[in-house]
């Protein structure tokens, strides 16, 4: 019998499941289990050819019904993503080895967000009119043409929808590359889509690894390329991108300053650090995995931080009680336990976890490090699992300079109570997504990007829009045309 997250087939091209048995197998393996629970095969030249072609010839027609037609397909698909939302919380679970208890929450709906957000805003795309005296200009917003979203293994279900809605309210089609680590959940995305009005092509799902990825990001007849990855994974695409002379966005990785001054409430603080380190076993770009506590609070900081973090449920995903799940892939695991041995290795002291969780899969218990310092490996790089780095620190001017000493700049964040120092100290970190007594958090409302190294481009809200389209201006002359001869 096969799986239940075994898909009807490896791609979804000009609106059905299409396999091709001869590209590279692909295995799915389970995180909390270690099992193989599904098999999807990489795409052929003729599989990537396919999907862009029907991507190229669907999106003329799809750019030309109105937006308000464009938005009504988005929003009724966020109504059938919320009615399955249990279905694909448990094909999350199984893709990505996060808990039940979160995806319910956080991934499929999050999906949905983005597309009623956006599927309400396609009709409001609308250019200016610029007078000029008697004449006047107009300008047009208009659709990029064919998209290539590139996904990550963190959200499969999200980032789909992240890159895909404002996409299609714009206009464009789209073809999707998920990371081969989760190849599963985009296809019920592409087939929801599909299901809720999408003309076939606009929204096609290609599975693969670098090379195809490289196939897409270098075709010609592609317009833009969004990315959501690694920081030298984003670097390599977007040179690629760049020789075609194509739009991108970098959605890339980040070693974030969470900021906790001394009259911050700790109870709220100790949350945000959890938040910000522990929520998807810590594989979440934007995490605040730099956690700098002002001296006067260091110890109360760390010890009801060691307190709640015990409180951790690890254990079986699918069971809903269980609160902190493995890490994704054997080779994710064990990079981070190399992290964790050099923390220990270059004198950071253990507060709590720092080992393999002793069960099946891929488990690392929730790690904090107390003591670390500037220069030390688990404060430079950026590790992606369960690992919490607390610094100390003295004063507001130290702690800024500090917290922006990385090439870094996805997120930030400040606790205190002290609102003009909330501000002040915000207003100074050079990070793109900031948050002041919170952490993480990401309404589709809301911008999302980073600066430096961490990225170009923003996704969600209005933002967006600006990222998957373009104006086309026009200057329209009432009078008679002078000339020098």
């Amino acid at each position: 019998m096969t799986h239940p997250a075994q898909p009807k087939a490896s791609h979804f091209i000009n609106g059905e499941y299409v396999e091709d048995t001869s590209g590279t197998q692909i295995p799915v393996i389970y995180a909390a289990t270690g099992e193989q629970i599904a098999t999807v095969h990489a795409a052929t030249p003729a599989i990537v050819e396919q999907a862009l072609a029907s991507a190229k010839a669907a999106q003329k027609e799809w750019a030309k019904m109105t937006g308000t037609e464009r938005g009504r397909i988005l929003r009724r698909a966020a109504d059938i993503m919320r009615a399955r939302n249990h279905e694909l919380s448990v094909l999350e679970t199984y893709d990505t080895g996060k808990p039940l208890q979160e995806t319910l929450v956080a991934d499929a709906t999050s999906g949905a967000d983005a597309l009623e957000y956006f599927g309400g805003l396609a009709g409001s795309l609308t250019g200016e009119h610029i007078p000029m005296g008697e004449d006047w200009v107009y300008t047009m917003r208009e659709a990029l043409g064919l998209c290539v979203g590139i996904g990550a293994w963190n959200y499969p279900t999200q980032i789909a929808c992240w890159k895909g809605a404002p996409a299609l309210a714009c206009g464009n089609s789209m073809v999707f590359k998920p990371s081969e680590t989760t190849p599963l959940c985009a296809l019920k995305v592409a087939e929801i889509l599909h299901e809720a009005g999408a003309p076939a092509g606009i929204y096609n799902v290609i599975q693969g690894m670098g090379e195809v990825g490289g196939a897409l990001v270098t075709d010609p007849r592609v317009d833009k390329v969004s990315l959501t990855g690694s920081v030298p994974t984003g670097k390599k695409v977007y040179a690629a991108a760049a020789t075609g002379m194509k739009h991108v966005t970098m959605e890339l990785g980040g070693k974030s300053p969470l900021i906790i001054f001394d009259d911050a409430d700790v109870e709220n603080a100790v949350g945000g650090a959890i938040n910000g380190n522990f929520y998807s076993s810590g594989q979440v770009c934007s995490n605040g995995t730099r956690v700098f506590v002002q001296k006067g609070i260091k110890e109360k900081f760390l010890a009801r931080l060691a307190e709640r973090t015990g409180n951790a449920v690890i254990g079986d995903p699918m069971d809903e009680a269980t609160s902190f799940g493995p890490m994704v892939t054997e080779s994710q695991m064990n990079i981070v336990l190399g992290y964790i041995e050099k923390g220990k290795a270059e004198g950071a002291r253990v507060v709590c976890g720092g080992a393999r969780a002793d069960m099946p899969g891929y488990y690392i218990q929730p790690t904090v490090f107390a003591d670390v310092t500037d220069d030390m490996t688990i404060a430079r790089e950026e590790i992606f699992g369960p690992v919490m780095s607390v610094l100390d620190f003295d004063t507001e001017e130290e702690v800024i300079l500090r917290a922006n000493d990385t090439e870094f700049g996805l997120s930030a964040g400040v606790f205190t109570n002290d609102f003009s120092r909330a501000h002040r100290v915000i207003g100074q970190l050079e990070a793109g997504s900031c948050f002041i007594n919170s952490y993480n958090d990401a309404p589709v409302e809301a911008p999302f990007g980073g600066v430096k190294a961490s990225g170009v481009g923003r996704e969600n809200s209005k933002e967006a829009i600006k990222h998957f389209s373009q104006v086309k201006s026009v200057y329209v002359r009432m009078g008679d045309v002078e000339a020098a001869f």
